[in-house]
């Protein structure tokens, strides 16, 4: 069955950097378009950054422009979400979603797969 496995979350200092992977297994991974979003209790998931399937394309949320990198290894079924300059905001539980249809490139959260989630908390 399709896994999406992510990992490299964990507790960092305000200023600090993460490097968040995401690893897929039971899928043909480089014919879909990958991403990650966030979501802290009470409020809705929220998308961060996406790729497209043969990483020509990105895009970022307004609020991690600058700040995140997203890209993808497709020889190691791999997607990461490299962070710097955390901020206190960015704490949330971080989710890797693999959509084959692209719309997540626009941000749109219906993906065909989701993984489990990995916690960021940032320290101020």
């Amino acid at each position: 069955q399709v896994q999406l496995v992510e990992s490299g979350g964990g507790l960092v200092q305000a200023g600090g950097s993460l490097r968040l992977s995401c690893a897929a297994s039971g899928l043909p991974f480089s014919i879909y378009s990958m991403g990650w979003f966030r979501q802290v209790p009470g409020k809705e998931r929220e998308f961060v950054a996406a790729i497209s399937w043969g990483g020509g394309r990105t895009n970022y949320a307004d609020s991690v422009k600058g700040r995140f990198s997203i890209s993808r290894d497709n020889a190691k079924n791999t997607v990461y979400l490299q962070m710097n300059r955390l901020e206190p905001e960015d704490t949330a539980v971080y989710y890797c979603a693999a959509d084959q249809s692209h719309r997540i490139l626009s941000g749109h959260y219906s993906c065909d797969y989701w993984g489990q989630g990995t916690q960021v908390t940032v320290s101020s």
